[in-house]
């Protein structure tokens, strides 16, 4: 008995030592997305399952249950800036994406623990948050488990699931303009002043205009032969309701852009132009 004991270990030995020296491709890919958001990034970490044939969310994936919302370890999210995920406040850090899938809505839950296989030791204890979001129907069928960050704006994105038919938005948003206010107003003390950044700024924002067109002046002053700076001067003088300023600063762009054969700023000065004269 004791020879068959120690033969089972020794060809047990080898077979892991031979598997170790096997490479094959995971039947669950992994993925890394790396998404700029406001002023800092969001990070996510995921394995992406394939249906091959099964029927996914109420059989493979029950409703009612938690799912690591992937394959292997639990999804892993990180943001480098503190955001809002539909309307809860969400501090910077590492939290493990969880769902529980039904019918008629998803529960998405951040939890405080990232490191782990799967769901099997999932604790509600351990909750940072959870939302409740509607899942949709997708008309064509995704083969593949996708994570994916969609409709990113300056300060609002969504994060989207989708699996077999059924689709996920989850709504995402981060608040920048404190911080870019107090970096103007920082840097605006400095030798070096970024005008044409700080008025392109005011101008997106709903800023006080009239101090977005004295500094374009004086980025215009620093650089005369700058068309990009002619357009957004331009734009912020049609949007002051001076047309004519508007119409003088555009056609100077062209006439720039044109003697340095900048077809895409003929292009902008063009069309800004021709919005000035409507």
């Amino acid at each position: 008995m004791r020879s068959i004991v120690l033969l089972v270990v020794v060809l047990g030995l080898q077979a892991e030592s031979n598997a170790q020296g096997v490479k094959m491709p995971q039947a669950s890919s992994g993925q890394t997305i790396i998404q700029d958001f406001g002023l800092g990034k969001i990070t996510l970490t995921y394995s992406r399952p394939n249906m091959k044939g099964r029927k996914i969310f109420g059989a493979l994936e029950p409703f009612g249950k938690v799912w690591r919302t992937g394959a292997n370890s639990a999804t892993v999210i990180k943001f480098s800036d503190d955001v809002t995920i539909e309307g809860k406040d969400i501090p910077a850090g590492e939290y493990g994406l969880f769902t529980i899938p039904d019918k008629t809505s998803w529960t998405v839950i951040l939890s405080k623990t990232s490191k782990t296989w799967g769901a099997y030791t999932y604790n509600a204890a351990d909750d940072f948050a959870r939302f409740t979001v509607k899942p949709m129907t997708m008309k064509e069928s995704m083969e593949t488990f996708t994570i994916q960050f969609a409709n990113v704006k300056p300060t609002t994105a969504q994060l989207h699931l989708m699996w077999e038919n059924t689709a996920v938005a989850i709504n995402l948003s981060t608040s920048v303009d404190e911080k870019v206010m107090a970096g103007i107003d920082a840097a605006m003390k400095g030798d070096k002043k970024p005008y044409f950044q700080a008025a392109q700024y005011y101008f997106e924002n709903g800023k006080d205009l009239k101090t977005a067109l004295n500094w374009m002046n004086e980025a215009e002053k620093a650089d005369p032969k700058a068309p990009w700076v002619k357009l957004w001067k331009g734009r912020v003088q049609l949007k002051m309701g001076d047309k004519a300023g508007a119409q003088a600063t555009a056609q100077s762009g062209i006439d720039i852009a044109t003697e340095i054969k900048n077809d895409e700023y003929i292009r902008l000065n063009t069309q800004l132009l021709a919005e000035a004269k409507k």
